[in-house]
């Protein structure tokens, strides 16, 4: 039996207005396989750059309503299924880092970036969004055209089991595969999917930097047992600039203000510790790393360094490693 749709239903899966009225023309379709032959068809050989990007604007950027001009309620009900995975995973530094990451990746090529997620953490996903930021931008344009086709994929085959009324998740589809919860995760795009990013309207937008990583940042190294020390959690504070400045044992909890916390990874790196900036506040800063709780027998119950940015210096970058054994630690100043 044929499924008959219309435009509108056709944006829902791919928010291109050419690719709609190509497939509705190409229609109407007996299974999910052949729409999806029909669609890969017409995207990549029918639908020009110019509809690319209008499907690419479907998807805001983090903290950006969705466009009334592409997202249906049918595409708002399916994102929600395709986004679990990675809220799960996120944590308020890390939205944030998705959120400045993406800034600057649509500075650099112009549209929101586009990933297939199948069961990836927000971890894993932010890495491929830094990797993917050094691509040449016509390079980075073919691969957002190619994780569009796996949505809108995704979507079809939605939009049939819809029109047969069954359900989208932990059946069978028509075309004798099975759809898990972890499929239905299948896609994540970044830009209007992590809703919990978006700002409050009394928050303003983190302003577009230059730079791609913040100007502090910090890593842990296990010398006692020479690899890196991961599952710290690691804090940024700054000495409030209305105090006066701070002499030795002059350090109440009460005059520093946090600027952002993360655990580090596999490879001792911690994630975002502030937003990305190109000039950095001057001042007093404190990181303090909870080495008690990695090193229980250890001698100290938690680390904090505590270092000064001049005027002078708050356009470079500054790296705070921590180097550290049960007994003993050290710090330099890193680039």
């Amino acid at each position: 039996m044929e499924s008959v749709f219309g435009e509108a239903d056709y944006l829902a899966c791919c928010g291109s207005h050419k690719f709609a009225k190509h497939m509705v023309e190409a229609g109407p379709f007996s299974s999910p396989q052949l729409a999806i032959s029909a669609a890969t068809h017409i995207w990549f050989n029918q639908v020009d750059v110019t509809g690319w990007l209008e499907a690419f604007s479907a998807h805001p950027q983090i903290g950006q309503s969705p466009s009334h001009d592409h997202k249906s309620p049918t595409s708002a009900q399916w994102s929600k299924g395709e986004q679990s995975t990675a809220i799960a995973t996120a944590t308020d530094s890390t939205l944030q880092e998705l959120y400045d990451w993406n800034t600057c990746y649509r500075k650099k090529f112009g549209f929101v970036f586009l990933i297939c997620a199948s069961g990836r953490s927000t971890p894993e996903i932010l890495a491929e969004l830094k990797r993917r930021y050094s691509n040449r931008p016509l390079v980075e344009f073919e691969i957002a055209a190619q994780e569009q086709m796996k949505i809108t994929e995704l979507r079809l085959h939605k939009l049939f089991s819809v029109a047969a009324n069954t359900p989208t998740s932990d059946t069978q589809f028509s075309t004798g595969g099975a759809m898990t919860k972890a499929e239905e995760e299948r896609v994540c795009i970044i830009g209007s999917h992590l809703a919990s990013a978006t700002p409050s309207p009394s928050t303003k937008p983190s302003q577009v930097s230059t730079r791609t990583r913040p100007p502090i940042t910090t890593h842990v190294l296990d010398i006692a047992r020479g690899r890196p020390a991961s599952g710290i959690e690691v804090s940024l504070e700054m000495w409030k600039t209305d105090q006066r400045r701070p002499v030795f044992g002059d350090f109440g909890t009460n005059n520093w203000t946090f600027q952002g916390s993360s655990t580090t990874d596999k490879d001792g790196r911690s994630g975002h510790l502030m937003t990305i900036v190109d000039a950095l506040n001057p001042g007093i800063y404190r990181i303090s790393f909870n080495t008690g709780k990695y090193n229980p027998d250890g001698f100290f119950p938690f680390v904090s360094i505590v270092f000064e940015i001049r005027e002078s210096q708050k356009l470079e970058h500054f790296h705070v490693p921590l180097l550290l054994s049960p007994f003993s630690y050290s710090t330099y100043r890193g680039s």
